[in-house]
C-alpha cells in the first residue's frame, strides 16, 4: 500500500516520521533542512543552507525513483524572512525548468536549528495550467498568494483559480496563515466565498512573518472534477463556513488543522500540557479519519505546528504512539515564540501548544 523511501545516503530523522512515502502515483517529502546529508554540518552561509535543503530532497525524490521536475508543491519555511530575495534567486537555480508551486512563510524555530526547511509532493506527468499552478492526478496544487488585506488575499485567490479554470469551490484544502492580522478578520472575509457545510478543509495560524507585501497568504490543493471532490463532517463537528473537518480529493482525503480541544457541550482546550493536549488532537484527527472508514495507518504526510520546540521529545512520544508502521512523513516548526502564560482561564481552559493537520490515502 505505502512504500517507504528511506535514502541511504540522506539525513537521518529526528522524530517518529518516514524521510518519503510513495503512495500509488504521489511520493511525499517530509520536511528537509539545511544540515549536510553526509556529516549533519550546518552551513554558515545562507546560499550553501538552502542548496543543502533542496538537495535533501532531492535525495528522497529521486530515492523514490522520482526527479525534481516531478515535484508539483513545496512548502518553504524561513527563519529569517528578511532572506525572501535571496531565497527566490535560489529556488531558481534548483529549478531551471520553471519549479512546483510553492509556498514560503516565515517561523520562529524549527528542529536542529535549521534556518530553512523544505517539504513537497511529487508525481510524474504534471501541467501547468497557470504560472503558479501546477497540474496532475486530477488535482491542482497552488503556490502561495496573498495580499496587504485578507480582502485582497481572497479576490488574489480567487482570481488565480478562475486562470487556471476552476472556482474556490474546487478546493479541498487551503493553508491560510496571517502575519499582522488575526484570523478573526481573515475569516470575515473568507466565509462568505463558501456554504455552509462546504468549505475546504483548513489549516489556520498566525505565523512569524510572511514574503513582502503580505499580511495574509492562502495556498492549497483543488480539483478538477467536483465529482472527486466530498466534505467529510464527524456527527460532533458543526457544519461551517470556514473549514470542513475532512475533504476527499479522489483517493486522498485532506484533514483540516486539530488542536487539544474537546468539541461539543462547553468545548474549549482543557489539558494544560503538550503532551495531554497533542493527545487530544490525535483523538479529533481520528474522528474524520473513522468517519471515512480509515485509520492512522492511510496517513501518509502531516504537519505538526508547535508552542514551543524545546518540547519536541514529549510532543513525539505522544505522536509517535499513534503510529505502529512506518510513520508518515512530516514538516514539524514553531511558528512564534511562546505564549507568555499556560495558566488556565477562569473557566479552567488553557491556551493552545499544538496543532496537527493530516493527509490519508486510501490505497
Amino acid at each position: 500500500m505505502k512504500k517507504p523511501v528511506v535514502p541511504s545516503n540522506g539525513p537521518k530523522p529526528v522524530g517518529p516520521y518516514t524521510p518519503g512515502l510513495l503512495c500509488g502515483d504521489f511520493l511525499y517529502a517530509s520536511g528537509q533542512g539545511s544540515r549536510s546529508a553526509s556529516g549533519g554540518e550546518m552551513p554558515a552561509d545562507f546560499p550553501t543552507q538552502v542548496r543543502n535543503s533542496i538537495q535533501n530532497v532531492r535525495l528522497i525524490i529521486e530515492a523514490g525513483g522520482m526527479q525534481m521536475k516531478d515535484i508539483v508543491y513545496s512548502q518553504v519555511y524561513l527563519a529569517d524572512m528578511s532572506r525572501f530575495p535571496e531565497l527566490a534567486a535560489l529556488w531558481k537555480e534548483g529549478f531551471p525548468e520553471g519549479g512546483p508551486a510553492f509556498s514560503v512563510l516565515g517561523v520562529a524555530r524549527m528542529p536542529t536549528e535549521t534556518p530553512v526547511e523544505i517539504s513537497a509532493v511529487a508525481t510524474r506527468g504534471a501541467t501547468r495550467p497557470h504560472a503558479d499552478v501546477r497540474e496532475a492526478g486530477g488535482r491542482l496544487y497552488f503556490s502561495g498568494v496573498g495580499g496587504a488585506t485578507p480582502a485582497l488575499a481572497m479576490e488574489n485567490l480567487a482570481k488565480r483559480a478562475k486562470a487556471a479554470g476552476i472556482d474556490l469551490g474546487h478546493f479541498a484544502f487551503v493553508n491560510a496563515y496571517c502575519a499582522g492580522v488575526t484570523l478573526a478578520q481573515l475569516n470575515e472575509v473568507y466565509a462568505p466565498y463558501f456554504d455552509a457545510g462546504n468549505a475546504p478543509a483548513r489549516a489556520s495560524m498566525i505565523v512569524d512573518s510572511l514574503p513582502p507585501g503580505m499580511t495574509v497568504e492562502l495556498t492549497g490543493v483543488a480539483v478538477r472534477d467536483l465529482s472527486t471532490r466530498r466534505v467529510v463532517r464527524p456527527r460532533n463537528m458543526a457544519p461551517s463556513r470556514t473549514a470542513s473537518p475532512a475533504v476527499w480529493a479522489g483517493d486522498t482525503l485532506y484533514l483540516s488543522a486539530k488542536s487539544g480541544f474537546i468539541p461539543g457541550p462547553n468545548a474549549g482546550i482543557y489539558g494544560g500540557t503538550v503532551e495531554q493536549q497533542v493527545r487530544q488532537t490525535m483523538r479529533n484527527l481520528l474522528d474524520g479519519l473513522e468517519e471515512t472508514g480509515l485509520d492512522f495507518s492511510h496517513v501518509v504526510a502531516s504537519n505538526v505546528y508547535v508552542d514551543d520546540l524545546a518540547e519536541f521529545a514529549k510532543m513525539n512520544g505522544i505522536y509517535g504512539s499513534f503510529f505502529k508502521d512506518a510513520p508518515p512523513t512530516r514538516t514539524t516548526v514553531q511558528t512564534l515564540k511562546p505564549v507568555a502564560s499556560r495558566a488556565a482561564s477562569a473557566s479552567g481552559t488553557y491556551p493552545m501548544l499544538e496543532q496537527v493537520s493530516v493527509v490519508a490515502w486510501k490505497g
